[in-house]
């Protein structure tokens, strides 16, 4: 092989970058499957595992002005629940709910959504066990109580709310976001939803959210897995939030998460850091992975390394559909349905990964509220939901089907099974 290298440097040269590529995302896929497989097997805290009941909850719904999302977010919680406020930016009223404005004078290290979160927790009292902090618009479901760690992070499952590219891409997502049911055996939870997360109050207290980062929530958890150490815990809700209504807003919002966890990425230990950054590279660059094969049928041949390379990429390519196919369960959808989800993923993959790719190349330090529609919007183009299930929905419960063995029949929305029609 040595003499290979010396007689070819060029063609050597980029033998060894292929390898590189191969490598990098490689170590990804190996540590999702280990991940999924052996860390997380036993698949989260289920809906009924509880140890806090709704009346050691405070809930505290996080916007800017967007007063019709939230008054559904409101009215989708639990009687059981009674301390209910709204962080906001602008005054509003909400039926259900006591509205906190941060005045535009406050100033503190946080900035944007962190320095909201950071003058509530200053600000306005809580003498509950818990603090759930939900987007303005998660709908809960399933929510009877919490299991006892000190942070509990929600799963979710987004609604579709007009894009069908961007709910396509969410259950990629989804699919890949397995993994998060591993995160309490790690001491450092590689990331955080802040659409849906309960925190102890009193750990709230003692790591603050005052530091300037726009991913807040994965900022918080880090933080504290750093300075403390805590007990993470996965509950298996689905919480129904909103896929990105347009391409566009999906992009940004990936770009967002990437540029903020790469600027925190300090807080994590060298140990953390090579599983971190080789997992976002993979997912920035994952639609090079075809080319990988491509590259391995040029050069047929041409070093003994090279018999084994395209054996490996088209594995690891099989990984994409994996994600998709975890995904299409994680939504309920019908088995029937499976074969097109896969014959999609590249789709998929292509676009979840564009806003990733830009934030890795060009990353962002502003702070950017992802679009919401009104709950018309998605009863509208849902056709299983409508104007009575979202008003009798008290959330404790499931918002469209009545247990987790029915599939759901609908391809790219969420669709009615037939005993719900």
């Amino acid at each position: 092989m040595i003499d290979f290298f010396t007689a070819n440097p060029v063609v050597g040269t980029i033998i060894i970058l292929l390898w590189v590529a191969l490598i990098l995302y490689g170590f990804s896929a190996v540590w999702w499957i280990f991940e999924v497989f052996i860390l997380g097997r036993d698949r989260g805290v289920k809906p009924e595992e509880t140890d806090w009941d709704l009346s050691e909850i405070q809930v505290r719904i996080l916007t800017i002005n967007n007063v019709d999302v939230v008054q559904g977010t409101v009215n989708a919680l639990p009687d059981g629940i009674s301390d209910v406020l709204v962080i906001a930016e602008e005054p509003m009223d909400v039926e259900g709910a006591s509205v906190h404005v941060v005045p535009e004078s406050y100033e503190c290290e946080a900035i944007n959504k962190g320095r909201a979160v950071e003058w509530a927790r200053q600000n306005v009292s809580c003498d509950k066990e818990y603090v759930l902090y939900l987007d303005e618009d998660t709908l809960v479901t399933d929510f009877v109580g919490l299991p006892d760690a000190d942070i509990v992070q929600f799963t979710e499952k987004p609604l579709y709310t007009g894009s069908r590219i961007t709910y396509l891409c969410e259950i990629f997502r989804v699919g890949y976001q397995f993994e998060q049911y591993a995160f309490p055996k790690l001491r450092y939870p590689l990331y955080a939803w802040g659409g849906g997360v309960a925190i102890r109050a009193s750990i709230e207290d003692q790591i603050t959210w005052d530091r300037p980062t726009i991913t807040e929530d994965t900022n918080f958890i880090w933080k504290a897995a750093d300075e403390r150490g805590i007990s993470f815990a996965v509950y298996d809700t689905r919480f129904r939030n909103q896929a990105p209504p347009t391409l566009r807003s999906m992009i940004k919002q990936r770009r967002r998460w990437i540029s903020g966890t790469m600027a925190d990425g300090d807080i994590l230990p060298l140990a953390y850091r090579p599983l971190y950054y080789t997992r976002i590279i993979a997912w920035a660059f994952s639609p090079l992975i075809p080319l990988l094969i491509v590259a391995a049928t040029l050069f047929p041949g041409t070093a003994p390394s090279m018999q084994y390379y395209e054996l490996i990429s088209a594995g690891l390519f099989g990984i994409l559909f994996v994600y998709m196919l975890f995904g299409a369960v994680g939504y309920s959808k019908h088995p029937l349905l499976w074969p097109i989800y896969l014959l999609l993923t590249p789709l998929a993959f292509l676009f979840h990964s564009i806003g990733a790719l830009w934030g890795l190349v060009r990353p962002v330090t502003t702070f950017e509220v992802t679009e919401k529609v009104a709950p018309e919007t998605v009863v509208s183009v849902n056709e299983a939901i409508d104007n009575d299930i979202l008003q009798e929905h008290d959330g404790t419960g499931r918002l469209i089907r009545n247990n987790r063995t029915e599939f759901d029949t609908g391809l790219l929305s969420d669709n009615k099974t037939d005993d719900d029609k």
